[in-house]
């Protein structure tokens, strides 16, 4: 899944003050966030929104150093194939996520970024859940998308604690994000009074 290439742009991730530097004067954060949508839905999906989410997710996490992660966004037949090679469940999802530190099929050449792993999202279920719930699917796809590189980041839903925490941060990074102007990396991020 993953790929090199035009669909890859590195941002630095930043904060209201501006990019963190470290004491050689090079950004603190280059995320190399890899996006590929199926040519169906290319009309459908803002590629630098979600690169723009993804980059913000991982500087609110606080990950310092370069990482690479790919958005994959796909149709229901593709996430259910691998719903079902990947955790044996013969059923499309709304969001899969294959973390590289898991997995033993991720090869990096020694002098590349850390890859985080590869977030498989569904367009048609981020769809029928926008409009179950009454927003737009570019909202839908953000909450998917932060949902997605929680797992890459080690959040997990298992068990009921774990479940709470990670939906906790979800909102509150979704909050953070959804309060933003995504056009532009630089937002500010001070929580809602």
């Amino acid at each position: 899944m993953r790929q090199r290439g035009n669909e890859a742009m590195r941002f630095e991730a930043r904060n209201d003050q501006g990019p963190r530097t470290r004491d050689d004067g090079r950004p603190d954060h280059l995320t190399n966030v890899i996006i590929q949508v199926a040519p169906r839905f290319r009309g459908e999906v803002d590629k630098g929104d979600l690169r723009r989410v993804a980059v913000e997710v991982l500087n609110q996490e606080g990950v310092e150093g370069e990482t690479e992660l790919s958005l994959i966004v796909t149709d229901d037949e593709a996430i259910r194939q691998l719903n079902r090679r990947f955790r044996g469940v013969d059923a499309p999802t709304d969001v899969l996520a294959f973390g590289a530190g898991a997995e033993e099929h991720f090869v990096t050449a020694p002098e590349s970024p850390p890859y985080l792993g590869d977030v498989v999202i569904s367009y048609q279920r981020a769809l029928a859940q926008a409009q179950e719930l009454g927003h737009p699917v570019a909202e839908e796809l953000r909450l998917l998308a932060i949902h997605g590189i929680l797992h890459l980041l080690g959040y997990d839903h298992e068990e009921e604690a774990a479940a709470q925490k990670m939906r906790e941060r979800e909102e509150r990074l979704r909050s953070q994000v959804s309060g933003c102007d995504l056009r532009l990396v630089t937002c500010d991020l001070r929580p809602a009074t």
